[in-house]
């Protein structure tokens, strides 16, 4: 297990314990976290999903795929340098603390 924290547009806090392999927009669905619309299930194929990264994470991910980069050019909310989709970052132990930040509308 290991924490991760979202952190709505109004600042409130969201901290939960994840399971390792499951990914950011799952822990957020299951756990009733708004700001995550998934419309595509975790398919990486609507960019619903979409969060920034907290920046002393950024460089702990792997990089993003081409499909990812080109959902993330048409996201509702402004594309940033630390913009992901959180269906496409998976939990493990290396990722305990990992802190993101939701956009304000995802479609």
């Amino acid at each position: 297990m290991a924490k991760a924290t979202y952190v709505d547009v109004a600042g409130k806090r969201t901290e939960l314990e994840l399971p390792n392999g499951l990914t950011l927009m799952e822990g957020a669905v299951l756990n009733g976290v708004e700001g995550i619309e998934n419309e595509c299930c975790g398919k990486c194929a609507c960019a619903t999903c979409h969060v920034y990264v907290d920046e002393a994470w950024v460089g702990k991910l792997r990089t993003a795929s081409v499909i990812e980069n080109e959902l993330l050019e048409g996201t509702a909310s402004e594309r940033k340098a630390n913009s992901r989709l959180s269906c496409q970052i998976k939990m493990a132990p290396e990722m305990d603390g990992i802190v993101v930040y939701l956009p304000e509308a995802q479609s």
